[in-house]
């Protein structure tokens, strides 16, 4: 008797939370939708100024009458006199493809061996990477410039390959020490009871099960490679070496600007980023914002 009369008390505070909480839910789908619309809006402008002739554009990407969509703006982009986009995508490639996986080599075996170490200074090495991920490329533009420029590098694909991996490693150390420090240490003892090297364990049992972390660190390498301007500015300033994201610029015209010539150059090194999230995606996010807390 007591319950039931407690039940007919509490049904309408139980009613208010649960309008409470939908009204809560609905809010912050409605913002998170608004904020979602907002971030795309640039992208759409974008899209928009590189798919359509440019007399469509003269009142604003927004207005949609008459809506022409042509590929003539990428076809001139990719085709341009001076700064041909198509060249420039071929050489981002050429930086961006082992500029990913030479960090990601170098940096996985110096975090496992960082990891099993017995020795002394390695926790000052470790010290010395985390610090190392607070300098800023803007103060080493000198020194690496005239580092390269001395040994060679610089106009060269290569000298730039050497400065995205020397800047890759502090992090993929720290990255890939956090991920084999998760893995079962009993796998690995049973590997070295059974007569494996430490390069064997590393190769045979390691590897393998730090797939989704190679492929997180792989994600955001790639990106952040081929989405760079400094150090290819500061490295390469050969007309046929230069980079997609620094013949960008080249293509503003001296007296006026083709929008849509330069939305499509934008369009078309967004691309590949784009396409490396949609295959990613999964491990993109846990790159971010999960493993690396561990």
């Amino acid at each position: 008797m007591n319950g039931r009369v407690r039940r007919r008390v509490l049904v309408p505070g139980e009613a208010r939370h649960r309008w409470r909480r939908a009204a809560s839910s609905l809010l912050r789908h409605l913002l998170a939708w608004g904020l979602g619309l907002l971030w795309v809006v640039p992208f759409a402008g974008v899209a928009m100024s590189a798919l359509r002739p440019s007399r469509e554009l003269l009142h604003g990407w927004w207005r949609l009458e008459p809506l022409t969509l042509s590929s003539e703006n990428l076809a001139r982009a990719l085709d341009h006199p001076t700064a041909a986009m198509a060249q420039g995508l071929v050489n981002s490639l050429r930086v961006a493809i082992p500029g990913t996986l030479l960090p990601l080599l170098l940096g996985s075996l110096a975090a496992y061996g960082l990891l099993r170490s017995r020795s002394r200074a390695r926790r000052p090495l470790m010290m010395g990477v985390v610090l190392l991920l607070a300098v800023p490329q803007q103060m080493v533009a000198v020194p690496l410039f005239r580092l390269m420029r001395d040994a060679g590098l610089v106009n060269s694909h290569a000298g730039l390959v050497l400065a995205h991996t020397a800047w890759a490693l502090p992090w993929m150390i720290l990255f890939f020490r956090n991920y084999f420090a998760t893995l079962p240490r009993e796998v690995e003892e049973a590997a070295l009871l059974d007569g494996a090297g430490r390069w064997q364990t590393y190769l045979r049992v390691i590897l393998p099960m730090s797939l989704p972390a190679v492929a997180s660190a792989a994600a955001l390498q790639s990106t952040w490679v081929w989405n760079d301007f400094f150090l290819a500015l500061v490295l390469v300033y050969r007309p046929d070496l230069l980079l997609a994201t620094q013949r960008i610029p080249l293509l503003r015209g001296q007296y006026q600007v083709d929008w849509g010539l330069l939305s499509s150059a934008a369009l078309l090194v967004m691309a590949v980023p784009v396409l490396v999230f949609a295959l990613l995606q999964r491990y993109y996010v846990r790159g971010l914002v999960g493993w690396t807390l561990k």
